[in-house]
């Protein structure tokens, strides 16, 4: 059985003081949600606000940046792979529809940062997903196999898999208030299997997370944890509220443990 996973993508959101009671919030909440032994949960704050929510929230959550880049230098404005890792985070999201499609990050410059993340010893939210456009033409098998192909090519190590959690995210859900249905969410979790299947192993296919995110909601989200190849959710508009967030870190109960 794949450990249930639940991340908190809080994007360029907040202040300090909803930050603070954010964190407050969770920290109260943990004896509300299932144990570590159930479900992974992990929480993205702005960059800006990490050392606080680092510094503060419980070890119970896991603190993740929200992007980096290859290296250190004269990177103006970036956060580095080697800058992160000194810090003491673990995790990174990689590939999120907002950095490909809003700041045009590349299939190739997201193998050359999936290379450096694992070197630099983060593991990795490799987010992937189509857009309206290409649902509606039928690619959206198509997309996920290209988006999965820059993700392997970053991969030097055959171990360096059980490091990574996908995350499906359907650019057309993202933050529009539109859920794909548990069954279009399984269809492309299974799909990316597939592909996992047929280039990298059946046994890679079969251990590594797959998570959805867009839009998910305390509402949709036993209906479709509840299906066999959701391992659980990216999270983002509903993470800024425990009171939002936390049932959905308790959907890891739909799952036969």
């Amino acid at each position: 059985m794949r450990k249930f996973f639940v991340g908190g993508n809080w994007k360029c959101n907040g202040t300090v003081e909803s930050v603070k009671k954010l964190v407050g919030d969770l920290n109260d909440s943990i004896e509300k949600i299932p144990g570590e032994d159930v479900v992974d949960v992990v929480v993205a704050p702005q960059t800006l606000h990490i050392p606080y929510v680092a510094a503060n929230i419980k070890p119970r959550y896991t603190v993740s940046a929200q992007n980096c880049y290859i290296k250190a230098g004269a990177f103006t404005g970036e956060l580095s792979a080697p800058a992160a890792a000194d810090f003491g985070l673990k995790w990174t999201l990689l590939g999120h529809s907002e950095r490909r499609h809003i700041f045009g990050e590349s299939d190739k410059l997201l193998t050359d940062k999936t290379t450096a993340a694992l070197e630099n010893g983060l593991n990795i939210i490799f987010c992937i997903g189509e857009l309206l456009a290409e649902r509606e033409a039928n690619k959206t098998k198509d997309v996920i196999a290209t988006q999965m192909a820059a993700l392997a090519a970053g991969i030097k190590k055959p171990e360096d898999w059980a490091r990574i959690v996908i995350a499906y995210e359907p650019v057309w859900a993202i933050g529009t208030g539109k859920t794909a249905t548990p069954d279009q969410a399984q269809e492309a979790h299974v799909w990316t299997r597939d592909w996992l299947r047929e280039h990298v192993s059946a046994a890679v296919a079969d251990s590594i997370r797959v998570i959805y995110g867009g839009s998910v909601t305390p509402a949709t989200a036993d209906e479709l944890a509840a299906k066999p190849d959701v391992d659980g959710f990216l999270v983002g508009g509903a993470s800024l509220s425990a009171e939002k967030f936390v049932p959905i870190i308790n959907a890891a109960k739909a799952k036969k443990h």
